[in-house]
């Protein structure tokens, strides 16, 4: 049962004078707002009137449309050691919050309560819950990844009550995609939708288990769309209200068609507070139908690691406006090694098509197949340079091994006017790196400092002029403008970013 809350409602009423009033005032007043309302009665026709009340939208028949095809999912997974400790402690208390305000306590693992018996291993316990829709009639369901990642068994229930034991045909942690299999038939299924007629500020509606709460309805707009959140794909981001298990529920359009599936909200709290993010429906389906065919997702990579570039860089550099993707680091054997595309390269476009943000580059390129060729339009040093590249399958990444040397390290150069002292880097660090030139940071202060530079970071460019030695650096930065600010392209371990030096103010 759920517990009441009791608030004290107050009177939408304003109370103008509680005085008496005398005979002539009040018959005074009541001519003032006569003469008030009548003209306000006026201003809003009642047509228009009706016409409004007629726009507000219905969501009645959406429900009874769609509701039949969402799911909620229930997982389990067999305990392979005792809980025990502060986390199931941490866990004890949330289900007493829980039962404390009268919610249905999320079914999830349950820890062993203290003094009591501990829990065999093996022993299947309740995961979680979370939703999911139905895209064909013999039994195919798409949900997040993260609702059944890591569970031993899943059941599927339907509004009908009826339950069904599920097989996960694949799950793709990058895009958060997941497809699972009922052995039914004549099932009710979804619509979907075409995302790219989707427009900012229109009516969705979300259906799912929150807290357990089975097909549980909310509606809002779309706030907006092309969201990047640093994952795989860009998101469509709502104001529905989506809470804990109403991950994998449809977010729905007023056509009564799945647009995306509901994976992520923006929480302080861990609940909702007004800004939440679906995945693209069409995104989806194309990871559904690889894991349906393959039971995995294959993707191309070509062997980078990329950051943003900020407009100050861009600026600094001068590419302009930012764009591209910042090559951080390029790995061994891979197609962009293999291209010669060098740490500090900004990826502008891919066979033609402008990369405007970073987090285009790796959709772009996981969308292209193994195999296949591709070009790649480099901005580098101030210039444009095209490179071919042959995509390769997209592997787990590699840790990269840092070897020791004992070489004596050179001196370094006294400090120069923007507060950097530098010196050679040996033979040995070379190879290590894999650089032809460069100069190690020694020590740092002033304005190279305050723009982040650090002790053991290497040079690479000044002013898009690349550094060779020591000696080669001190020249250059004789010749810098004092008062403008200047480029540096920084080696950081395994990254490479790009760091603007900026004249003391005045």
């Amino acid at each position: 049962m759920i517990s009441r809350t009791h608030h004290t409602l107050m009177p939408m009423t304003t109370r103008l004078c509680t005085a008496p009033i005398r005979s002539r005032g009040l018959h005074a007043l009541t001519a003032v707002l006569f003469a008030v309302a009548t003209p306000l009665a006026t201003l809003v026709p009642a047509p228009a009137v009706a016409q409004a009340a007629r726009e507000l939208p219905d969501f009645t028949e959406l429900v009874e449309r769609v509701g039949p095809a969402v799911v909620n999912i229930r997982t389990s997974e067999r305990l392979r050691a005792s809980a025990s400790g502060p986390s199931a402690e941490m866990d004890e208390q949330m289900r007493e919050f829980f039962r404390r305000f009268g919610i249905p306590v999320p079914e999830g693992r349950t820890p062993p309560r203290r003094g009591g018996p501990p829990q065999e291993d093996n022993e299947p316990q309740q995961r979680g819950v979370g939703s999911g829709f139905i895209l064909t009639a013999d039994g195919y369901v798409m949900t997040n990844a993260h609702v059944v990642d890591g569970a031993d068994e899943v059941i599927v229930t339907l509004t009908d009550k009826r339950e069904f034991k599920a097989k996960i045909i694949g799950a793709d942690r990058r895009t958060d995609v997941a497809v699972v299999k009922i052995e039914a038939a004549g099932l009710p299924t979804v619509k979907v939708g075409d995302i790219n007629q989707v427009k900012v500020g229109a009516w969705v509606m979300a259906i799912g288990a929150p807290f357990g709460l089975d097909n549980t309805v909310t509606a809002g707009i779309v706030s907006a769309k092309q969201r990047d959140t640093g994952d795989f794909l860009p998101m469509i981001q709502t104001d529905v209200a989506i809470n804990p298990g109403n991950s994998g529920g449809p977010l729905i359009n007023m056509r009564g068609e799945v647009i995306g599936i509901n994976s992520q909200i923006y929480s302080r709290s861990g609940g909702f507070m007004g800004i939440s993010f679906a995945i693209p429906i069409d995104e989806a389906m194309r990871v559904s139908d690889q894991l349906r065919a393959n039971g995995r997702v294959i993707r191309g990579r070509i062997g980078v690691t990329i950051a943003p570039v900020t407009k100050e860089v861009a600026e600094a550099i001068g590419l302009g406006a930012p764009r591209g993707a910042l090559v951080q680091g390029v790995e061994d054997g891979l197609p962009a090694a293999k291209a010669g595309v060098e740490p500090g390269d900004i990826i502008v476009k891919v066979d033609g098509k402008a990369v405007e943000k970073s987090g285009d580059l790796p959709r772009l390129i996981g969308a292209t197949k193994p195999g296949a060729k591709t070009s790649l339009q480099l901005f580098r040093r101030g210039q444009l340079k095209d490179v071919s590249v042959t995509v390769v399958e997209f592997e787990a990444d590699r840790p990269r091994r840092v070897a020791q040397n004992s070489e004596p390290q050179p001196a370094p150069q006294p400090k120069t006017a923007i507060g950097l002292a530098v010196s050679d880097l040996t033979d040995a660090q070379k190879k290590e790196l894999k650089l032809r030139g460069g100069v190690k940071v020694e020590s740092v202060e002033g304005a190279a400092a305050r723009a982040g530079v650090r002790e053991g970071d290497v040079i690479l460019t000044l002013d898009n002029v690349e550094v060779t030695d020591a000696k080669q650096f001190s020249a250059q930065v004789s010749k810098l403008d004092k008062t403008k600010p200047v480029s540096v392209m920084v080696r950081r371990g395994d990254w490479t970013n790009y760091m603007v030096i900026r004249p003391a103010p005045r």
